[in-house]
């Protein structure tokens, strides 16, 4: 179904954005979020996060720095 949806400029880039990154259609990704608001799965911000994965000697495998290296992590422990 077709709609129209006022969304701010800098929201709308960032779908755009995240939409390129994952391969997918930023209506996909609207639609997935609005399924998630509605079911009521909590966002991520708000569920129990996993410990990063560590290598001997207690390094972290993930470099802190980078926002992406982080969302990779999360990602791939399911969090």
């Amino acid at each position: 179904m077709r709609t129209t949806l006022n969304i701010d400029a800098a929201v709308v880039k960032r779908l755009r954005e995240e939409a390129a990154r994952r391969d997918t259609t930023m209506s996909a990704l609207v639609e997935a979020g609005a399924r998630r608001l509605l079911d009521g799965v909590p966002p991520a911000a708000k569920r129990p996060l996993r410990p990063l994965p560590t290598k001997k000697m207690g390094q972290y495998l993930v470099d802190f720095a980078s926002r992406d290296e982080m969302h990779r992590a999360f990602d791939e422990a399911g969090a």
